[in-house]
C-alpha cells in the first residue's frame, strides 16, 4: 500500500497521540464528532423508517452522481477503466443498499435465544442497538466502494458515521464531501477533510468503532491510536495472497482467471492472488499461459481504455524496484515492454510483469505487491505449497484451482486466510450473505450484509423473568429450600 499514510500515522504516534486536538480542521473535527455523539445519546435508536430514508439518501448519493464519480477517480489514477469502476464499486454498492434494505426490519427485530431449563419460564433476547458513531478510515484502490460499504452497515444499524477519505484521491474525496452533504445532515453522514493533520489525528478520536482499510503496518498504528480509547476496531488489511494450482488443475482455465483477478484495477486490490504456486515442471508454461491470457485480454496499447493507471508515480517507482531485484536474483522476467518504456510511464501504466521462478530471497516475494507483478513459483508435493503458505502471515485470501476434492479439502482444512474462492479469484468478496474479513495480520472483524450489521450493532442481551419462575428461592435467609434448589439445578445441569 501507499506510504503517505504510513508517514502520517507514524508522525502522530511520535508527536500528536499524546497532546490535544489543537489544529484548527482537528478541532473541527472534534467539534463535529462531539455534536454526533450528543444526537447519538438523545436518539440512540433510530427506527426503521429513518434507517431506510438514510441507505435512500446514500443510494441516491452514488447514482445521482455515478458518471460523476467515475470521472473524479479516473483523474485520480491518471486513468481508471470505467467499466471496473462500474462493475467494482457502483454495482457492489447498488447490490449491498438493496440487500440491507431488504433485510433491514428483519435484523432489527429483537432475537429469540432459548432459555435454560432451570429458568423456565423466563424468556432470553438479543436486541440489536447501534453503538453511536463510527468512524471509517478510507483507502484509495477501491475509494467509492471501500469507502461506503462499511458506511452502509453502520447507518442499517443505527449509527452515525464520519469518513475518512484517502489523501491520494483529492477529486474523489472532494466530491464525495460535496455531494454527502446536499443530501446529510452534519450530525447523520459527515465527510472528513484530507488535511494532513486529519490523517494524524483521526484514529485518535473517540468514535465507538472504527473502521480501517490498508495495509497491515499502518493497521497496527491505528489499532494503537484507537487502543487509547478503547475503541473497537474492525481493520480490513491485505499480505501475500496466495493461488494454489493443483496438479489436477485445468491450466489454461486457471490461467484465464487469475490473469483477470490480478490485472482487475492493475492489480491495485487487497485480495489481488499476490503470488502463484505451481508443481515445479510447470512453472514456465504456466507463466506463458498467464501471460498470454493478459495480453489476450488487455493487449499490448498502454492506451487500452481497459487497463487502469498505477495511483502515483513513486507507487509506479516501487514496482520497478521490485521487477529489477528479481530480475538481478536470477528470475525469468515476462513482460510486454520495459516499465521505463515512455509509452507506457506516460500513461503511468505498468506494464503486466510474469515473474517465473521467484524465490523467497526477492524483495516481491517479501511484501505485499499490490500491482500488476505476479510471481510464480514451483512446489513438488501438495504439502510443501502448504507449508509456504503456512509458513507467513495468514493473507486475507487463498485461492486453489484444480478437480481433486481430497486435494482441495485438504488445502482448505490445513491453511487460514480471510476467505476463499475455489477455481476462481476474487468472487468470495461478492458474496452479500457471507462475511469479509481478515485474520491476523490481514485484519480482524468483518462486514458485508448481516455481518456488517452486527459489527456495528451492540447485541444486548435481555433476561425477561417469569412470575412464575422460582429464583426467589436463591434469596437469604439460605434453608432447605437452597438445599432443594441446588439438588434441583444440579439434575438439570
Amino acid at each position: 500500500m501507499d506510504r503517505t499514510l504510513d508517514r502520517a500515522l507514524d508522525h502522530a504516534l511520535d508527536h500528536t497521540l499524546d497532546q490535544s486536538l489543537t489544529s484548527t480542521p482537528l478541532r473541527a473535527l472534534e467539534d463535529a464528532l462531539h455534536a454526533m455523539v450528543a444526537r447519538s445519546r438523545a436518539e440512540p435508536a433510530p427506527d426503521c423508517a429513518q434507517r431506510l430514508d438514510r441507505l435512500a439518501r446514500l443510494r441516491a448519493v452514488v447514482a445521482d452522481n455515478e458518471e460523476r464519480f467515475r470521472q473524479a477517480i479516473s483523474a485520480d489514477f491518471g486513468h481508471r477503466s470505467a467499466v471496473e469502476t462500474t462493475i467494482a464499486e457502483t454495482m457492489l454498492l447498488f447490490s449491498e443498499i438493496r440487500h440491507a434494505t431488504k433485510h433491514l426490519k428483519s435484523w432489527m427485530a429483537p432475537q429469540r435465544v432459548a432459555t435454560a431449563l432451570q429458568f423456565l419460564p423466563a424468556r432470553n433476547r438479543l436486541m440489536p442497538q447501534p453503538l453511536g458513531v463510527v468512524g471509517i478510515i478510507a483507502p484509495w484502490n477501491y475509494p467509492l466502494q471501500l469507502t461506503l460499504a462499511p458506511a452502509i452497515g453502520a447507518i442499517a444499524a443505527g449509527n452515525r458515521v464520519i469518513i475518512k477519505p484517502s489523501e491520494l484521491v483529492p477529486h474523489f474525496s472532494a466530491l464525495l464531501k460535496e455531494t454527502v452533504a446536499q443530501r446529510f445532515d452534519a450530525t447523520e453522514l459527515l465527510v472528513a477533510g484530507v488535511e494532513d493533520e486529519v490523517a494524524k489525528g483521526f484514529a485518535s478520536l473517540p468514535f465507538d468503532h472504527l473502521v480501517f482499510t490498508g495495509s497491515t503496518r499502518v493497521g497496527r498504528l491505528v489499532a494503537e491510536a484507537a487502543g487509547r480509547n478503547l475503541t473497537p476496531v474492525t481493520l480490513e488489511l491485505g499480505g501475500k495472497s496466495p493461488a494454489i494450482i493443483d496438479a489436477s488443475a485445468d491450466l489454461d482455465e486457471a490461467a484465464e482467471r487469475i490473469a483477470y483477478g490480478k490485472l482487475l484495477n492493475a492489480g491495485q486490490t487487497c485480495i489481488a492472488p499476490d503470488y502463484v504456486l505451481v508443481p515445479e515442471h510447470v512453472v514456465q508454461s504456466f507463466a506463458e499461459k498467464v501471460r498470454a491470457q493478459m495480453r489476450r485480454m488487455f493487449g499490448t496499447d498502454p492506451a487500452n481504455k481497459d487497463y487502469t493507471s498505477v495511483i502515483s508515480d513513486r507507487h509506479y517507482a516501487r514496482l520497478e524496484g521490485l521487477v529489477a531485484d528479481a530480475a538481478r536474483r536470477g528470475a525469468k522476467i515476462l513482460q510486454p515492454a520495459k516499465p521505463d518504456d515512455p509509452n507506457w510511464k506516460a500513461h503511468r501504466k505498468f506494464p503486466p510483469t510474469l515473474i517465473a521462478g521467484a524465490t523467497e530471497a526477492m524483495t516481491v516475494m517479501q511484501e505485499e505487491i499490490f500491482g500488476p507483478v505476479l510471481p510464480v513459483l514451483g512446489y513438488r508435493q501438495l504439502s510443501e505449497a502448504i507449508a509456504f503458505v503456512n509458513a507467513r502471515d495468514r493473507p486475507l485470501a487463498l485461492y486453489w484451482f484444480g478437480k481433486d476434492r481430497t486435494a482441495r479439502d485438504e488445502v482448505l482444512s490445513r491453511t487460514i486466510s480471510g476467505g476463499v474462492t475455489i477455481n476462481d479469484c476474487l468472487f468470495h468478496f461478492t458474496q452479500i450473505n457471507q462475511p469479509m474479513g481478515g485474520v491476523g495480520a490481514s485484519g480482524t472483524g468483518a462486514y458485508h450484509g448481516e455481518w456488517g450489521f452486527r459489527t456495528f450493532s451492540k447485541l444486548k442481551p435481555v433476561f425477561y423473568r417469569s412470575k412464575f419462575n422460582r429464583l426467589a428461592d436463591l434469596y437469604p435467609p439460605y434453608g432447605g429450600k437452597i438445599a432443594r434448589l441446588e439438588k434441583l439445578m444440579r439434575f438439570m445441569s
